[in-house]
């Protein structure tokens, strides 16, 4: 099994994670800004996400020689299924789900540092908050500028039908009225006139889970609660991580079949038969699955050398899916002022945030 020992190859794992951890929702925007169902390409995005973690398992938890204490992946996973009377605790927090792994990880990171670091974070988090407000405001001022009477939704069609049908002459400029109205008219989750308010609810539910699942892992992999009866070896990091891919692929599959026959935010209803048929963006979704896959494998690589509460230095993957929406889908082209200044200053204490909590890095004993 190889473990992650050297604080700069802990670093790198963190680095790479991040990269890959903002990267995939870009994918999972850019398809669903072309129209593809969410639960399809969510579908499509649990199988290689999985496969991600079966692939880490059977490399990097075989490589090397297998001991009692740190055995490797098929091994363990052998003895899993022998003592699960034993062990079964671990494998509910790996498959269950800050500061508190500061606390669980027997402080080996730097309080000084860390939480300076958290701080940062914070404030970062009450940017990008005031950032969507601001540029929200600014999306709403052009279109009211927009002097066409009808509704948003049947601006882009009125246009479109312009020179009788032979198309607009010139593409919308990211950025204009015109430009957000071929969007939402083109995209699968509309959003013009939709209350924030339902919208505010996943997202908080959404961190509240993001923030857990971590100190889960943290729990299954070192026993800090001391579930485990003597003699029973923990889960290495590749067994926690198969046992916390296979918890949400299974979730993952319930909810978003559910969704195609029952879906919410006014979603055209679809079915199993009509995902399995959908080959629109499906090999951008497989690349999304995988993306989160590695990143997750690594951010838990470098979490158990160096401190988990380091390791959630990628929670700052808002900073690389912000630089995919403007490279590739002009987010806040022709926004105020007001905007810029909020989203440079929100970047900026995104790149303080991992600097610092990086800086934080131990080194498990």
């Amino acid at each position: 099994m190889y473990l992650v020992e050297s604080k700069g190859g802990a670093i790198a794992c963190m680095l790479l994670a991040l990269f890959f951890l903002g990267t995939w929702p870009a994918i999972m925007t850019l398809l669903e800004r072309r129209g593809r169902l969410p639960q399809h390409t969510y579908l499509d995005y649990t199988l290689t996400n999985l496969l991600a973690a079966i692939i880490i398992a059977l490399t990097f938890g075989e490589i090397g020689k297998s001991t009692a204490e740190q055995p490797n992946f098929i091994a363990q996973l052998s003895q899993v299924v022998v003592i699960m009377q034993d062990n079964w605790p671990s494998v509910l927090f790996a498959m269950a789900g800050t500061t508190l792994n500061y606390f669980l990880d027997d402080k080996i990171n730097r309080a000084e540092i860390l939480f300076p670091g958290v701080g940062c974070f914070l404030i970062a988090v009450c940017l990008g908050s005031a950032v969507h407000s601001s540029n929200a405001a600014d999306n709403k001022a052009k279109l009211n500028k927009l002097k066409i009477e009808c509704t948003p939704l049947k601006c882009a069609q009125k246009l479109m039908n312009l020179e009788k049908g032979n198309g607009i002459t010139e593409k919308a400029k990211a950025g204009t009225a015109n430009f957000l109205i071929e969007l939402e008219n083109r995209r699968a989750i509309k959003v013009f006139g939709k209350s924030t308010f339902i919208g505010l609810v996943i997202t908080f539910f959404a961190g509240v889970c993001f923030s857990l699942f971590s100190p889960a892992f943290n729990l299954a992999t070192n026993d800090q609660w001391h579930t485990l009866k003597e003699g029973v070896p923990k889960l290495v990091v590749y067994t926690a991580f198969f046992y916390f891919s296979i918890s949400c692929f299974v979730i993952a599959l319930i909810l978003n079949i559910t969704f195609l026959y029952r879906p919410v935010l006014n979603l055209p209803r679809s079915s199993f038969k009509a995902y399995l048929s959908d080959w629109n963006g499906r090999g951008w979704a497989f690349l999304a699955g995988f993306l989160c896959g590695f990143g997750n494998g690594l951010q838990f690589m470098g979490g158990q050398a160096a401190g988990y509460a380091a390791a959630d230095a990628v929670q700052a993957l808002p900073l690389v899916s912000t630089f995919w929406g403007i490279l590739l889908f002009g987010e806040y082209r022709r926004s105020s002022r007001r905007t810029y200044i909020l989203l440079v200053s929100m970047l900026f204490m995104f790149i303080v945030a991992v600097a610092v909590l990086m800086a934080s890095s131990g080194h498990r004993k």
